[in-house]
């Protein structure tokens, strides 16, 4: 089996295994700051922090005026709170005063705004725009070397190397994917070989087997 063959596999086991999810209703701005929330920090706070900042502050306008240590408490949960509260609202200052308010679809524009990487930058893409992307997170760059997709010691390097590998029609998806994934099954500790619908396909999972 070719690499082409492998990757269609893949994702097609993962499409059947898990629903593709919609955060923050798919708005630029909300994503973009949800973002810059799970920095360092699991889904679920996440979750929450960005449900508690987003039930006092409701556009983008209100964030830009307000005084980070009021949203601080909000976000309490995201962890860093004391950063990532200046940090969102100097995004959403420099989005007023440089773009018109507007969140860049663009992988320059975003790039742009204060502590914004490649990471949050295709999450914006991906999750808020739609535009095939192929954000790399910690499940990503971990599934991926797991799998024998990639050999790559940094994130940046996958997504290059993924980039040359899957298919653009799969780039959308294949983040949520590998998330939900590696949070169910693919754990970074005691994976669930035994639950595992890609066991035939992981280098990992085979290289354990001969053992």
């Amino acid at each position: 089996m070719d690499m082409s063959q492998r990757v269609d596999l893949i994702m097609e086991r993962l499409q059947q295994q898990y629903d593709l999810r919609v955060f923050e209703d798919g708005d630029p701005y909300r994503v973009l700051i949800r973002t810059i929330l799970s920095q360092r920090t699991r889904d679920d706070n996440t979750d929450r922090a960005s449900a508690q900042l987003f039930s006092e502050y409701h556009t983008m306008t209100e964030i830009a005026e307000a005084d980070p240590a009021l949203l601080e408490p909000l976000i309490r949960p995201a962890g860093f709170y004391h950063v990532k509260a200046k940090r969102i609202v100097e995004v959403s200052r420099k989005l007023l005063d440089e773009f018109k308010g507007q969140v860049p679809d663009d992988m320059k524009g975003l790039l742009e705004l204060p502590g914004v990487g490649r990471k949050t930058a295709n999450c914006v893409l991906v999750y808020g725009f739609q535009i095939p992307a192929i954000p790399v997170d910690v499940h990503v760059h971990r599934i991926s070397n797991r799998l024998g997709l990639v050999d790559t010691k940094h994130p940046e390097e996958t997504e290059l190397e993924l980039e040359k590998l899957v298919p653009r029609e799969y780039w959308i998806e294949l983040n949520d994917l590998m998330v939900q994934f590696g949070q169910t099954i693919c754990r970074p500790q005691s994976p669930r070989h035994e639950e595992c619908p890609l066991q035939k396909l992981c280098d990992y999972y085979q290289n354990l087997e001969e053992k």
